[in-house]
């Protein structure tokens, strides 16, 4: 598992197109001595970006021939979304985050792992340090496991208590609003993403479908699986049944969903997440053009 990888640097707005740029011009960017003088920010900073663009999904990582290439779904968000203005697409950077415990393992314990809707910073702090000595056979740092969750919090919540917003740079991710701190209590909070952008979320369904090869599940799978609606998005049976209504009216990419009394079945297409993807991005181009 992976802690304090971060450099104590949550995920700011406007990296991301940074690194993409850097990456698209020179592969091994990020292995020079002076990308943090070329990219304009700090050294940590750079060694920050470095770790979150990979934790994101957006490149692959070759340490022998010291070089980074994006992903598909690096490339879809170069292309379509490398400004980060949709917040469907801070929704999926959230989920390849948190849907496995590497490298990012205090996101995929928060969102996945920890049951509790609100808790103080300092008993977030001690669960946490417990749920990672009860797992590792190595002793982790109790300053890196501080600094997981001051970075975890400041990712969702920079600029809540301030005064002036435009003072404090926030990250995309914050715009979900899956959490909240108030007065030193921290808040699991209903993900907030615009109704006409919930169905670029079927790639989170069609992704852990083909992860794990399981193209049948049921509403239980969805509220309270690794990696699935209830915990990453923290939303109700109830959002997510009135979602799951909203994609059986999908004409291209339909589900096929089937209450029962005891047993909501829900069949996912066989369909690769990264067409998908495309799919919905190149009708939201199309729709703003109208």
């Amino acid at each position: 598992m992976g802690y304090n990888q971060h450099q104590s640097f949550y995920l700011r707005d406007r990296w991301l197109g940074k690194a993409i740029r850097s990456i698209e011009t020179n592969p091994s960017f990020f292995f020079e001595k002076d990308a943090f003088e070329k990219i304009g920010l700090g050294k940590n900073m750079v060694q920050s970006l470095r770790h979150w663009i990979k934790a994101i999904g957006i490149v692959d990582e070759d340490r022998i021939k010291k070089v980074h290439t994006l992903t598909p779904l690096g490339k879809l968000i170069k292309k379509y979304d490398i400004t980060l203005k949709y917040v469907a697409t801070a929704a999926i950077l959230h989920y390849e985050i948190t849907k496995q415990d590497e490298p990012s393992t205090a996101w995929y314990w928060f969102f996945n792992e920890l049951k509790d809707t609100q808790i103080s910073r300092e008993d977030l702090l001690v669960t946490f340090q417990s749920w990672v000595q009860s797992r590792e056979t190595r002793v982790v740092s109790e300053n890196s496991l501080k600094r997981d969750v001051d970075t975890l919090i400041r990712m969702y919540t920079a600029g809540e208590d301030n005064e002036d917003p435009e003072e404090v740079t926030l990250s995309p991710l914050a715009n979900l609003q899956v959490m909240t701190e108030k007065n030193g209590i921290v808040y699991k909070e209903e993900a907030i993403i615009p109704k006409q952008d919930e169905i670029f979320l079927m790639y989170v369904l069609l992704d852990y479908s083909q992860r794990k090869e399981q193209y049948v599940l049921n509403i239980d799978d969805l509220l309270q699986e690794t990696g699935l609606f209830g915990n990453i998005y923290n939303w109700s049976r109830a959002n997510i049944l009135r979602m799951l209504n909203d994609w059986t009216y999908e004409d291209e990419f339909k589900i096929v969903f089937t209450r029962t009394n005891n047993l909501d079945v829900i069949r996912v297409p066989e369909v690769d997440p990264i067409d998908f993807l495309e799919t919905q991005y190149k009708n939201k181009e199309n729709e703003e053009k109208w």
